[in-house]
């Protein structure tokens, strides 16, 4: 399906040609470029709400900065289709997130407008900051760095960090706040009430709009500068609202809050500021979903909602005539009330992914059990260590990419004073059209070198809830692992009763011949369905779920090498580092010469595409396991084919 732009936007290959209109025109862009984005994203999927939210904004700085040259830093980038279309990928868009086609993200490979990679939250401001420095060291005196962040990735830590430096940097740089209230859930925490103090104050706006006003008349010259006009202004804001404060502060100059959906002020505003030197931030509010009236009404439903009709908003979902398997993200989720409601001191912590990691039912059962903390992974991973020290058993549900992001914590506050906080590595293994950034490709390498963590991986739904089950016991004393891919499992029957795991077990599945092939996680099901393709070869390999990367079962190891000459082990995970190489530590320990085959994810970034795709390219796939096996057999294959 041909999806043509509007007549307007067509023309618009650059940001030169934007600037190239009149501005009265800018009305007709942010239409046509909103309408495309719908467009689009209905037939192609992606991201949907969060830049139709910034359609205004989006064009408004790309009218009156000079980008490339000028560094605009997306925060995160969900919000980025507007620019992307508005930079020269127009044509390209539909392609977006799709294999071999343009991310989803701001990625600095994939054009120079892309000044920073962002598919994380919450790092805009410290790299603008790093590019402001960088100019003024330079001497680029004419260059403006902007970072654009959400008020959902505020939240973060990193963020005040980068603000704390940014008021005393002495650069030239704006940091937009762009307020709507939500991230992928509704925000939560003392921020949001903060800011929704300041949009909602009548008595602030008022005062901050007629002092506005006045600076705009007053002369500028040696008897009354800029500095002491900042300074009349400072003074009536901190007399009507101390809202103002907390950015004033931090010595980063506070504008707003204005109608981040009126690109006529957006475009004013902006202009105004760039001729204001030093640290300075703009306060804007706008409306995720902002133009298509569903999403305005859901904006998490349609933070990314897939394909639909864009007239009737129906989200399509697959029909099936069968019960289906569910996602493991939601047997998590049912089965924390399950286990909350034997054991009272279980607890749920994620965040700012109530929705994706399922934590949300929970949440709504048990609400003072159940908590989103914002988008403050490092936050997340300490408070549930020190309700550990209380006796607590928490379930802290991160994506595994997200959890790079606290990787301090775990060792620090949780791994060395061996407590048992629960980690539910959500997203493990490649995610799809999210691409590199989302990749929990990483985890079984960064967790498997800390001392006493337990890490494991289940198969299917029904480990998923024994793992769960086992490591809430009491007799568990170690940070326990549980990681688990994004998507659908296996199983239509899934609720099993709860059965304990010893810790360190795995479970043979098929006796074999000649070749033994042991998996982790969730591949272990492609694994099956390749032995059963191998029959037709004569070909019957043995088959290990291993269930654990750490402790490994040994038991079970030495039986796979004495009875096998041949191994390969598969996984979702880096083979650097990951479960191959564990395997491989085990059998150079023991002096055992297997001829050992490791497949997982290759010592490379991966792109985005969906699931199959990227299985099929890492090579641990179903067909790509069988033709690992009958590559390693081929000599025996070959004999048979003789002598029949």
């Amino acid at each position: 399906m041909e999806i043509t732009p509007g007549p307007l936007l067509q023309t618009i290959n650059s940001p030169d040609d934007l600037k190239k209109l009149p501005r009265e025109k800018l009305h007709q862009i942010c239409d046509e470029l909103r309408q495309y984005i719908i467009d689009v994203v209905s037939v192609h999927g992606g991201h949907f709400a969060a830049s139709l939210g910034v359609v205004e904004l989006t064009t408004a700085l790309h009218y009156v900065y000079n980008t490339p040259y000028d560094q605009l830093v997306w925060d995160v980038g969900h919000q980025a289709y507007g620019h992307k279309i508005l930079t020269g990928r127009r044509d390209e868009f539909p392609t977006n997130r799709k294999y071999n086609g343009i991310s989803g993200f701001p990625k600095r490979a994939e054009s120079e407008y892309d000044t920073f990679g962002v598919g994380h939250s919450s790092t805009s401001i410290s790299a603008a900051l790093g590019m402001a420095m960088a100019a003024k060291y330079k001497g680029e005196t004419d260059r403006k760095c902007v970072a654009v962040i959400g008020d959902g990735a505020m939240t973060a830590g990193l963020a005040f960090e980068g603000m704390n430096h940014a008021g005393v940097a002495d650069t030239d740089m704006l940091i937009i706040l762009n307020d709507n209230c939500m991230g992928i859930d509704p925000n939560v925490g003392a921020l949001k009430e903060y800011l929704t103090d300041i949009t909602t104050s009548p008595t602030y706006n008022k005062v901050k709009d007629d002092v506005w006003n006045l600076l705009g008349k007053l002369p500028v010259g040696k008897n009354f500068s800029r500095a002491m006009g900042h300074k009349l202004a400072e003074g009536l804001k901190g007399m009507v609202s101390s809202s103002a404060n907390l950015f004033e502060a931090l010595k980063l100059r506070y504008f707003g809050p204005i109608d981040g959906h009126n690109v006529a002020k957006l475009v004013d505003t902006l202009r105004d500021l760039r001729e204001i030197p030093g640290p300075k931030l703009l306060h804007v509010i706008t409306v995720k979903g902002k133009g298509y009236a569903l999403a305005e009404k859901d904006q998490t439903r349609w933070h990314a909602p897939g394909l639909f009709d864009k007239v009737t908003g129906e989200i399509f979902r697959k029909k099936f005539d069968t019960p289906q398997p569910p996602k493991y993200q939601d047997v998590f989720g049912h089965t924390m009330i399950e286990l909350a409601e034997a054991n009272e001191k279980i607890f749920g912590i994620t965040p700012a992914m109530p929705s994706g990691s399922s934590l949300k039912f929970m949440m709504e059962k048990m609400p003072q059990r159940a908590f989103d903390v914002g988008i403050c992974e490092q936050h997340a991973v300490t408070l549930s260590a020190g309700m550990a020290t209380q006796g607590m058993r928490v379930f802290c549900n991160i994506y595994s990419s997200f959890m790079q992001r606290a990787y301090d914590q775990v060792i620090h506050d949780v791994a060395i004073q061996k407590l048992p906080v629960v980690f539910c590595l959500d997203r493990a293994g490649l995610v799809g059209d999210d691409g590199p950034t989302h990749h929990g490709a990483y985890d079984i390498a960064y967790m498997r070198c800390i001392p006493d963590m337990v890490i494991s991986a289940p198969m299917n739904e029904s480990e998923l809830r024994n793992l769960m089950y086992t490591a809430q016991l009491d007799s568990n004393e170690y940070p326990f692992v549980i990681r688990y891919p994004r998507g659908e499992g296996v199983m239509p029957e899934w609720k099993t009763p709860f059965s304990e795991i010893r810790i360190g077990t795995g479970r043979r599945l098929r006796e074999g011949q000649d070749i033994a092939i042991l998996s982790l996680g969730h591949p272990g099901n492609f694994a099956a369905a390749a032995i059963r393709d191998l029959r037709n070869d004569g070909i019957q390999p043995g088959h290990y779920d291993m269930r654990f990367v750490k402790p490994l079962d040994e038991a079970l190891l030495h039986e796979a090498c004495q009875r096998y000459p041949k191994l390969i082990t598969v996984e979702d995970g880096t083979v650097e580092g990951g479960f191959g190489s564990a395997v491989l530590e085990f059998m150079a320990r023991h002096g055992y010469k297997n001829d050992l085959r490791m497949l997982g994810i290759p010592d490379r970034i991966i792109e985005h595409g969906t699931p199959r795709e990227l299985h099929h390219e890492c090579g641990y796939d179903t067909a790509a396991i069988a033709a690992a096996v009958r590559e390693m057999m081929k000599d025996k294959v070959t004999v048979s084919a003789l002598l029949q």
